[in-house]
């Protein structure tokens, strides 16, 4: 089958990118043919660029801030709205006959509204070329408190996400699953975040070296890294929290005079900068050293990528209030690195259920999590136990192996209903 994914970007290091990537390899090893289209893309292969799928794009960020905020629909917005909905309906046509496409795997587009001309238009097509979707949703808009008030509550119940016999929906964890089923009736498959657990993990001192001493942390140092996204949700004030406890003089004699420093690996920006504004003031206030590395992981100038940053650190921070499920996660147990993670809901529902051994944090950075990380910071043999059951048990349950017959049973069903069309 000829597959095409569509999202408003396919680029960078965002969950929805991530999951983009895995989905399509296993698809490509089950023998399909991978297209892509968004409004964004990095080098790929069979990709086409529709610059007004991007929810950064200038006309479709006038739309959001006209419907997100108010109740009344001014004057034009509807026009307006119906205006970018006709072009990007025709865009995507031309793209899906050309290329031939059998199945669409829409990532997002379909759940939550940063780009609501593209949802409509969306939720036509599929109507109108009767062709099978995958709605693959990682967080939908109801859970987002910015898009609760808004103009246009007709077309959020009808498109976001909509009623469709060709669609069949995945989210990401149970209590997405709940909320859909209870919220708009849509049944819905559950297919975690994945990582290729299978793949053999190559340790290079060498990289680790020259990452390290790129950032400015020796190797008496000790580096902390928060591989997520600079925006509120990821709780990025706890791991500068938890930096300023483990800098106290008390705590660092404990840990033989070593000294932490924390490093972002990811840019800001997705929800303005307001909030990295926050976060360099609290470290300031702190004396936390705040690396901001983004620009040095990004895979070009520097040729370093995510994974060398995980490969250097120490412990790794996962503080967030609130995700999907949790590629970071993800990461941070195949590269063996013990994390510290605060109790967000879907971790606390089908994550730590299954047995994981991570420091966990309730909202606050106490003295017992601080001990804890002191703990395993000073233990490497106990440390690494923690570690390689953490790993055994994402390989078991989250690896490509594991998910790659869910999928390949919810493509064959829509390409069974494509041969009996």
């Amino acid at each position: 089958m000829r597959i095409a994914f569509l999202s408003t970007r396919i680029n960078g290091l965002d969950g929805v990118t991530l999951e983009i990537h895995k989905w399509a390899s296993i698809l490509s090893e089950l023998g399909h043919t991978i297209f892509y289209c968004a409004g964004e893309l990095e080098e790929l292969s069979n990709k086409i660029l529709i610059p007004e799928m991007h929810f950064k794009h200038p006309a479709i960020a006038l739309i959001h801030d006209k419907v997100f905020g108010q109740r009344e629909p001014g004057d034009d917005l509807l026009k307006e709205i119906e205006t970018y909905t006709e072009l990007l309906y025709k865009a995507l046509a031309e793209f899906i006959h050309a290329n031939g496409i059998n199945v669409i795997i829409a990532e997002n587009i379909l759940t939550i509204p940063m780009n609501v001309p593209l949802g409509i238009a969306l939720t036509r097509l599929i109507k109108m070329e009767g062709i099978g979707t995958v709605a693959h949703h990682h967080d939908f808009y109801w859970e987002r408190e910015r898009f609760l008030n808004n103009c246009i509550p007709e077309i959020l119940k009808e498109c976001f996400p909509p009623h469709d016999n060709r669609i069949e929906h995945v989210v990401i964890n149970s209590l997405a699953q709940k909320s859909l089923l209870e919220r708009i009736g849509l049944k819905a498959e559950i297919i975690p975040n994945i990582f290729d657990f299978e793949k053999d993990i190559s340790v290079d001192a060498q990289t680790v070296t020259k990452v390290r001493e790129a950032l400015h942390i020796s190797p008496q140092e000790i580096m902390v890294l928060q591989p997520t996204r600079i925006i509120p949700r990821k709780g990025i004030e706890f791991a500068i929290e938890l930096v300023a406890e483990l800098r106290k003089p008390p705590v660092v004699e404990k840990l033989s005079g070593r000294k932490a420093k924390l490093v972002l690996s990811h840019p800001s920006g997705d929800e303005g900068d307001a909030y990295l504004a926050l976060l360099v003031e609290k470290a300031a206030a702190l004396g936390v050293p705040l690396i901001q590395a983004h620009d040095f992981f990004s895979g070009n100038e520097n040729h370093f990528c995510l994974w060398d940053a995980y490969q250097a650190a120490d412990l790794v921070t996962y503080p967030s209030f609130i995700e999907g499920f949790g590629n970071a996660l993800l990461e941070a147990i195949y590269f063996h690195k013990v994390t510290v993670i605060n109790r967000y809901p879907v971790y606390v529902k089908d994550i730590r259920p299954l047995g994981f051994d991570l420091v966990e944090m309730d909202g606050q950075v106490t003295d017992t999590v601080t001990e804890r990380v002191v703990t395993m910071l000073n233990n490497h043999e106990k440390a690494m136990e923690m570690a390689d059951r953490n790993f055994d048990l994402g390989k078991h349950y989250y690896s490509f192996v594991a998910m790659k017959p869910k999928l390949d049973k919810i493509i064959g069903i829509l390409c069974s209903t494509e041969s009996a069309n």
